[in-house]
């Protein structure tokens, strides 16, 4: 029945300003660029902008892939984030950490080696 992450929906009330931080973050455009939703393809997977929603750090919780932890949780910092969960080595070397975003998501980072890309349908 499920079939793994597509979408992962943030809001945005303020679209333009949350596009632009996004695109830096990315480093991409969206695919998809409209006034009522901005969609950006990283890695197969959607994370998808909403205008009429109110941000939250008790959502859903998605951790999007990165290959260094540690250099991505600075990254995001310097780009305007502000810290929540710094980088944790959960065991098999896998790191997580999570940050909010400058509108007040949370963004959650994992560093895998276990993860398969081959494996994503």
């Amino acid at each position: 029945m499920i079939l793994g992450l597509r979408t992962a929906l943030y809001p945005a009330p303020d679209l333009a300003r949350a596009k632009a931080w996004y695109e830096k973050v990315l480093e991409r455009k969206p695919y998809f660029d409209e006034p009522f939703y901005v969609g950006f393809s990283v890695g197969g997977f959607e994370l998808g902008l909403v205008p009429d929603e109110i941000p939250d750090i008790d959502g859903a919780r998605p951790l999007w892939g990165v290959d260094n932890a540690e250099a991505a949780y600075a990254e995001l910092i310097k780009l305007g984030a502000t810290p929540l969960e710094p980088v944790k080595d959960v065991g098999d070397g896998i790191k997580v950490a999570a940050v909010r975003d400058p509108f007040g998501n949370r963004f959650g980072i994992i560093e895998n080696p276990q993860f398969n890309p081959e494996a994503v349908l």
